[in-house]
């Protein structure tokens, strides 16, 4: 699964000031007396959400525009994105956030400035070998994604393939300019920069023709734009780099901090790989599988790129900042309540997953004929991934506490094992269960990775464990019961699979079951609701 596992300043004087105050996402902690003012955590953590509810919003719009296509070119291409999307994540996004920044935090403005051209220069010469390699060896390169008996294209995904290669030299920009932004607590640009690809490939989708062409630079089209609308925001807080093949002493502690990281990545990448060859398997799925598969990651990265990975990223320079400071109780006490304030919000979000996944994935259909086979693959995959979302917050949440305190080689040997894990899972139970099988095998590989990371944190800072398992059993039960109720609900709305029956359940039998859910809460006297009902005064 494509986890798709992500997070100002604190007030100097002892009182809290409302505009300072962090009430649903973290509880405001006294700053360290050498820290120089920062951005509050609220401001941060809301312009990251409000970024990435735009790239998700704009992002299902795009999804449907793309499933006006055919099966044939739509899994030809869902394929072919995969691989600069595979080597994105080796060398950009995930492993650039979590190496850089926390060596970045350490250094001066002049040896930050010198670290950004150098390791800028090193990636942009990475890459152009990369893109010249994927291009020429498209074709081993498919056959690996694909099986023998495949249900996709293989001469169009190839082609496609090599249209879309230099999208990884233009995400990996993106990726340096996000990560430079962040690291300074700069995230209203980069949060929206993902705003600008969903939008220019809308666009382009819109007036070029629907051929596999068109549609490869359509995509290209986004990646330029992503990049673009970060690069005045550089240029305006001076953090524009400018690439350079030269040393710097940080340099190293980087790269061996991404290189722990590539490694976890990969494994992560083999699982991708081996589910998208699964998924190809025209003896296990028809064609259409793979499509199905993108409209239930779409949707499910909406709501864990929300409420699970926008806390997340908000939060990491500030873990970074404590742990380069030695300020562990202020550490502890943003981990504590980051854990609980992200399964308080992924909990009723996976009960309401589980309960209306065929309403769901009737969002990206927008005529009412429909591709079946592809609507089915969607709910059966969104509908076992919703199971995962709350043991994977906590994983999400914890990883980010161990690459802050650069301490990326347990999280390597926790992730690797997790990801070895899981695709042992996949072969046990997606031939026996089917679609849903994938959505549980990654909810046990979670709930096991979670324990494990929480232990090995315990081990070194010390880790409430019980205070942890008395609010999941609180939380938990009550998002299913408001589940089930959501669920008995929408057996009164028309039946789903497009987007008008869709919308009408979502929001009747979908709005009743929140509406529960934080009812319960008021009752339980969860301190978490008290932020909510707070921000809902202002």
């Amino acid at each position: 699964m494509t986890v798709p596992p992500s997070p100002g300043p604190s007030p100097d004087a002892p009182e809290v000031h409302p505009e300072l105050e962090v009430d649903l996402t973290f509880p405001a902690p006294s700053a360290p007396t050498a820290a120089a003012p920062r951005k509050s955590l609220r401001a941060n953590t809301l312009i990251v959400m409000a970024g990435t509810l735009g790239s998700r919003l704009s992002g299902i719009v795009r999804q449907q525009i793309i499933n006006l296509f055919g099966n044939t070119l739509l899994d030809a291409f869902v394929v072919a994105v995969k691989i600069p999307n595979l080597l994105r994540e080796l060398l950009a996004e995930g492993a650039l956030v979590n190496s850089f920044i926390p060596v970045y935090k350490t250094l001066d403005a002049a040896g930050r400035r010198q670290l950004a051209s150098a390791f800028s220069g090193v990636l942009i010469a990475v890459n152009l070998l990369l893109m010249a390699v994927g291009i020429l060896a498209a074709p081993w390169i498919v056959d690996l994604l694909l099986a023998s008996q495949s249900n996709v294209d293989r001469a169009l995904a190839i082609y496609m393939t090599q249209l879309v290669m230099p999208f990884l030299m233009l995400i990996s920009l993106s990726s340096v300019a996000m990560g430079l932004l962040n690291a300074d607590e700069h995230f209203r640009e980069s949060s929206f920069a993902p705003v600008a690809f969903n939008l220019a490939s809308i666009v382009a989708l819109l007036l070029l023709p629907d051929t596999a062409t068109w549609l490869a630079f359509g995509w290209l089209a986004g990646g330029v734009a992503q990049l673009l609308v970060q690069l005045p925001a550089l240029r305006r807080f001076g953090l524009l780099p400018t690439p350079a093949l030269i040393g710097h002493p940080a340099l190293g502690r980087v790269l061996r901090q991404m290189a722990p990281f590539t490694l976890t990545a990969g494994a992560r990448q083999v699982l991708n790989v081996y589910v998208t060859r699964l998924l190809s398997n025209a003896q296990l799925f028809p064609q259409g599988t793979q499509g199905g598969y993108t409209n239930a990651e779409t949707l499910f990265t909406m709501v864990n790129g929300l409420f699970v990975v926008s806390p997340a990223l908000a939060l990491f320079p500030r873990f970074s900042q404590y742990a380069a400071e030695g300020n562990w109780p202020e550490f502890r006490a943003l981990t504590v309540q980051a854990i609980r304030t992200t399964t308080f919000l992924a909990a009723p979000m996976s009960a309401l997953l589980v309960a209306l996944a065929p309403y769901a994935i009737s969002v990206v259909n927008l005529r009412p004929g429909f591709d079946v086979p592809r609507f089915e693959a969607g709910t059966g995959i969104l509908t076992g991934w919703a199971l995962a979302l709350v043991p994977w917050a906590v994983v999400t949440i914890l990883l980010r506490t161990f690459y802050a305190r650069e301490r990326t080689r347990a999280a390597v040997l926790v992730s690797a094992s997790g990801f070895v894990l899981e695709v042992l899972l996949y072969r046990l139970l997606v031939p026996r269960l089917g679609l849903i099988g994938f959505g549980l095998s990654t909810t046990v590989s979670g709930v096991l990775m979670s324990a494990a990371l929480m232990g090995m944190y315990h081990l070194k800072l010390g880790f409430p464990v019980r205070a942890m398992l008395a609010h999941l059993v609180r939380v938990v039960p009550l998002a299913a019961l408001a589940g089930v109720l959501a669920w008995r609900v929408s057996r009164l709305m028309p039946a789903p699979g497009y987007i008008v029956p869709g919308v009408i359940g979502l929001l009747v039998a979908g709005g009743v079951g929140l509406a529960a859910y934080l009812a319960g809460a008021v009752m339980l006297r969860l301190p978490e609701v008290a932020g909510v009902t707070r921000r809902l005064r202002r």
